[in-house]
């Protein structure tokens, strides 16, 4: 994106003079300026198109009638569009110094002593409206940069969307939304690593869905994945905030149930999720509902107590899992406690 653009406004000047002469002969001076030349006679003229337009520099007679050069500057200082206006005072009282302080006061950055001289002036009226060309490039350079650098900020965030989009895609089931087998290990050797340093136990619970095989044979994938979504909503909103679910894969479920080291307690949790998991489901699938009836058996093994390690936390669960499903199913079994 360009930082300058060539498409700058006509600079206009604005001339101020109650002797129609006088405005003649300035329009015919600067007529070889690339500049749109406004004249008026009087200072309420002036300051009625300021109060809408914006100069690039006004020449201003000091004696007029009504009101003169100076209380025309100073009222121009509080107008918001020409505050910042350079204004030419244009009088023939230039050599007085009292003159020229009073006209230093009221705003005036410069004087030209009439009668006027053709050449001082053209120089003058060069060198401002060379300023005001710069200040132009110089707010569009700025308007430009602010407008490149908000497109940034919206392609940075764009592309933080996309890579956390990426990463969720990566560590989340894309059926159920609930982390993967992936995230799962991972959050697991991080509360494995705490649990050895500061003693903060959990629990590690693997579920496996009973029953889930009928409703899939029996209704179709279609109806397998609704009962998925399901279960796993289910499981999650039994369960804290702070406790970690996710889907390890098939019908199997992984839970690490936060600061738990009371096996009676866990027990008993297993046992009433269990309760909670068995409740019907109703569904639809391809327009037909129906309800399916499975449970859950779930295997519980307790950090540094019934494995301190990945490995072995991970065979405690599943063995315990297994146990609940050879024992009839829909049931909770702890795992037994390492010698």
């Amino acid at each position: 994106m360009p930082i300058l653009k060539t498409d700058l406004p006509t600079p206009k000047i604005l001339i101020v003079d109650d002797t129609p002469a006088n405005l003649f002969a300035m329009r015919k001076l600067l007529a070889q300026i690339d500049a749109e030349l406004v004249t008026v006679t009087s200072g309420n003229e002036a300051l009625a198109l300021c109060l809408d337009e914006r100069f690039a520099l006004i020449l201003l007679d000091v004696n007029m009638p009504e009101m003169d050069g100076y209380e025309v500057a100073a009222l121009l200082a509080n107008e918001p569009l020409n505050r910042d206006t350079p204004v030419i005072f244009v009088t023939a009282a230039f050599a007085d110094d009292l003159n020229q302080l009073k006209g230093y006061r009221s705003g005036a950055v410069d004087y030209i002593a009439k009668p006027v001289n053709d050449s001082i002036l053209l120089s003058k009226v060069q060198v401002f409206l060379e300023l005001e060309t710069g200040r132009q490039q110089l707010a569009q350079a700025l308007s430009t940069l602010e407008q490149r650098n908000q497109q940034l900020q919206v392609e940075i965030a764009e592309r933080r969307r996309i890579e956390e989009q990426m990463r969720h895609q990566a560590t989340h089931d894309q059926l159920t939304g609930l982390p993967n087998r992936a995230l799962f290990i991972e959050t697991l050797d991080r509360f494995l690593s705490r649990a050895q340093r500061h003693e903060e136990l959990f629990a590690l619970l693997y579920v496996d869905i009973d029953g889930f095989k009928q409703v899939n044979d029996g209704y179709g994938h279609q109806a397998g994945d609704m009962l998925l979504q399901a279960f796993s909503l289910r499981l999650r909103s039994a369960l804290r905030a702070e406790d970690v679910v996710a889907r390890l894969g098939g019908d199997e479920f992984g839970v690490l149930l936060c600061k738990a080291a009371d096996g009676g307690a866990i027990q008993q949790k297993c046992v009433d999720l269990c309760e909670i998991l068995r409740a019907p489901y109703r569904l639809t699938s391809n327009g037909q509902a129906f309800t399916a009836h499975v449970g859950a058996s779930i295997g519980a093994a307790i950090a540094l107590q019934h494995g301190t390690n990945r490995d072995s936390l991970v065979q405690a669960a599943d063995n315990a899992m297994y146990e609940a499903k050879r024992s009839g199913k829909n049931q909770a079994r702890l795992a037994a406690t390492l010698m």
